[in-house]
């Protein structure tokens, strides 16, 4: 039996590295972006506000739906939310087998 090994979840089950990388990044905002609401127990009304999207959007984005957001709508978010985001780019360490 041969097992394969991934360092995320998005490496598993995405057909490319692009749409790992992709999904990576997406789902890190996004957990960002609710854990701010949480901590600032903010309704998902006034969350919206804050965010300048809609409450639906808001509720979307508590239950995980990553399908509606880009990268683009999820930078504007969490800059709306006085997040600080932080890139780091570095090279892709290549497992020997």
């Amino acid at each position: 039996m041969n097992s394969e090994h991934f360092t995320s979840v998005w490496d598993a089950i995405e057909d490319t590295p692009e749409q790992a990388a992709n999904m990576k990044l997406r789902s890190t905002l996004m957990m960002a972006i609710k854990d701010h609401i949480v901590r600032a127990d903010l309704t998902q009304s006034q969350a919206a506000r804050l965010l300048g999207v809609t409450q639906s959007r808001v509720s979307d984005l508590m239950r995980g739906k990553s399908e509606p957001f880009g990268l683009e709508s999820l930078v504007n978010m969490a800059t709306a939310a006085d997040l600080e985001i932080d890139l780091q780019i570095k090279p892709r360490t290549l497992e020997t087998a």
